[in-house]
């Protein structure tokens, strides 16, 4: 009787389970468990003989109560996989729960399942998505209302029209590339960087992370919000790399000189990583782009439905230091060696940040210290094309338009270069600090001002000097240009269009052979010039370096005026992968030097004399080697070096400049597809 049953109730309903696309993963029941359940209900079925329920019958009833009771502790599931008797829930086809066998990004990755940002709470918690996703759940309308209003932008935007939906629409297309294959992606993108770096980093990532809300698909990287806090330690898990190279981190609270941008900052992250992967060879899979949300004071993002952020002002004092202390103190202790850059953090944050952790972890901030080694090397480069000597470099005049965090970042690498060619003392520093004017939106910051930012107070001129210049406290940015007669036009203010034609006019009283003009800012619409207006007014003779990309100025008669993109993606990618792989305990004030003087001498003495002080983009990963090498050398010399993988710190003293190239030319990851071989877990 019991071979009867068994062929006739338990195989063909094991035959069912063995042919479920799906297991019992998400409601916590092994598989073990599961066909239990199915024997024992088979069981159940088995009629009693003459009245009396048969031994074997009773055997299984008792081992299905034991089961039942067992199965009924684990969340309440036992409906979800009742086999036998009523169904306990009544569905629609369609709407059935469906069993998957994946959890954390796995789900997110599959179009099967992934219901982006409708995941309730309790289906993030249950599945390992928290801290995958941005905080605010949406509701299929939402996302819906989202995805329409997206497609009626669409709609309006002409084939000819302006150039942001364009690069926004190539934008699109590239990222949908990075959603279905990722190697691929990289091979285009390094192929073709000088095309396609200016879409997937600056200008049109600042486009992209101001429409983020709309043009959120899919998750990439980690969301850390103020609501996570006590919960960072696990959340940190939820990431399926087990080593993480780099980290890019930010806030969102100054994306760009676009202001607060709150959640959809994740934008900046992301697009730095791709530049780590194409111009470093940092391995895709080892890189994580973060975003902190601990809100926003965006208004206009804090009445938006569709923001996908925490809708509540941002923390502030020790509540949004204890915040960052928590995320770093978790990511470092799952991943000791990785490297954490800060990015686009408000100025009030940029310095306090760094100077609390860059003693005690592997991290540096781009917008202090990596546009100021860009920055300096375009000064120096300045030095070359003016026919001098870089030792010169501690005469030239230089006015700087901006002191926020990037412009007080390179005032001090500028002035730490300075001091150092002066002999690196008390006199030198202060002599030094006498080279620059510093003003803002106030004007030109003297002592006599009342408030003075912290770290913008040793660049603060002496009231008796400016006055002997003819200058005062509060001066015009033109005033200043005017009296000062600068070597260097710094703007790193955010101000579109700050050197008017009365600053540039100004310009053109210099003393110098060839001023230079270096409208930072980003994106291109924050340009304090364009190349045009300064060659068109100062003069053909001029050196022209911008944050955003320009095309070259035709001055007639087969004459170019150069339009170098100061980009700190020179920079920052050699930096990262020269700290990586020296093993190097902190991101030493050496290490940003020597990649600042190594892109500054990268140019041959020709292409300075034609005013070309930066290289072209598509050498990207040649520079990016040099500045890296340069790095790691650096921190040799300051005996930083713990090594990377087989390469030991014994091993790395060793080598010479040759070597140490070839070393990191070996450790650049290339977009090549590998052969695969599946193992079962």
């Amino acid at each position: 009787m019991i071979n009867h049953y068994f062929q006739n109730e338990v195989q063909p309903l094991m035959h069912k389970v063995q042919t479920t696309n799906r297991s019992t993963a998400h409601s916590g029941i092994s598989k073990t468990d599961f066909l239990l359940s199915v024997i024992v209900q088979s069981f159940r079925r088995i009629p009693t003989v003459n009245g009396d329920i048969d031994s074997v019958t009773t055997v299984a009833m008792s081992l299905s109560s034991a089961l039942l009771k067992r199965l009924q502790s684990r969340r309440g599931t036992l409906a979800a996989v009742n086999l036998g008797g009523a169904r306990s829930f009544t569905t629609t086809e369609g709407h059935r729960p469906t069993i998957v066998h994946k959890r954390s990004l796995d789900i997110l990755h599959d179009p099967w399942f992934n219901k982006g940002t409708a995941f309730s709470m309790t289906e993030r918690d249950r599945l390992d998505l928290r801290g995958l996703l941005p905080p605010s759940v949406m509701s299929p309308e939402q996302q819906i209302e989202r995805f329409m209003a997206d497609l009626k932008r669409l709609e309006q935007s002409a084939r000819d029209g302006p150039s942001d939906p364009y690069n926004l629409a190539k934008w699109r297309i590239l990222n949908r590339l990075h959603d279905r294959n990722e190697t691929m992606y990289y091979k285009v993108l390094i192929d073709n960087i000088e095309e396609y770096a200016p879409i997937v980093y600056t200008p049109t990532v600042g486009l992209v992370c101001q429409k983020y809300s709309g043009l959120f698909r899919r998750p990439r990287g980690m969301y850390f919000s103020a609501a996570d806090r006590g919960e960072m330690m696990s959340m940190v898990y939820n990431w399926p790399a087990e080593q993480v190279d780099m980290i890019v981190v930010t806030d969102g609270s100054r994306i760009l000189g676009l202001g607060d941008l709150g959640v959809q900052g994740i934008g900046i992250a992301i697009g730095k990583l791709d530049l780590y992967v194409a111009a470093a060879g940092i391995n895709p899979q080892r890189v994580l782009p973060v975003m902190i949300d601990v809100g926003t004071n965006n208004e206009q993002l804090l009445k938006d439905p569709l923001y996908l952020g925490l809708q509540e002002h941002r923390l502030d004092g020790e509540e949004y230091i204890e915040v960052i202390d928590e995320f770093m103190e978790a990511v470092f202790t799952r991943w000791p060696h990785v490297i954490v850059q800060f990015e686009d953090f408000q100025s009030k944050w940029a310095f306090k940040l760094l100077q609390r952790y860059r003693k005690e972890y592997r991290m540096f901030n781009d917008d202090v210290q990596g546009t100021a080694g860009v920055a300096l090397a375009g000064l120096l480069g300045a030095v070359r094309a003016q026919g001098r000597p870089m030792i010169d470099f501690p005469k030239m005049r230089i006015v700087v338009a901006g002191a926020g965090s990037a412009g007080i970042g390179v005032l001090n690498a500028a002035r730490k270069t300075m001091s150092r060619m002066l002999g690196d003392t008390d006199v030198a520093f202060e002599s030094a600090s006498r080279q620059f004017w510093v003003v803002d939106a106030n004007g030109l910051i003297t002592e006599a001002r009342e408030q003075i930012d912290p770290d913008a107070r040793s660049f603060a001129r002496k009231v008796k000097e400016i006055e002997r210049q003819g200058l005062r406290e509060g001066a015009s940015l033109a005033e200043v240009v005017r009296q000062v007669k600068p070597d260097v036009l710094l703007g790193l203010s955010a101000v579109g269009g700050l050197f008017s034609k009365e600053v540039l006019e100004a310009l053109k009283e210099s003393t110098s052979t060839r001023p230079a003009i270096f409208p930072m800012s980003n994106p291109t619409k924050n340009a304090e010039c364009t190349p045009e207006e300064a060659f068109s007014i100062v003069g053909d003779h001029i050196i022209f370096g911008s944050g955003s990309p320009f095309s070259n100025v035709d001055l007639g008669n087969g004459h170019v005026g150069h339009c170098n993109q100061a980009n700190n993606m020179f920079l920052f990618p050699g930096i990262g992968l020269g700290t990586l792989l020296s093993g190097s305990k902190i991101v030493s004030d050496g290490m940003l030097q020597a990649a600042a003087e190594c892109l500054a001498e990268y140019m041959t003495e020709e292409e300075v004399l034609q005013g070309i002080i930066y290289p072209s983009i598509s050498r990207i990963r040649d520079i990016t080697k040099e500045v890296a090498a340069a790095v790691i050398t650096e921190a040799i010399e300051e005996d930083l070096v713990e090594g990377y993988r087989e390469m030991d710190a014994r091993e790395l003293h060793k080598l010479d400049q040759d070597e140490i190239r070839t070393y990191v030319q070996n450790n650049m990851w290339n977009p090549d597809y590998a052969k695969l071989v599946y193992k079962k877990d």
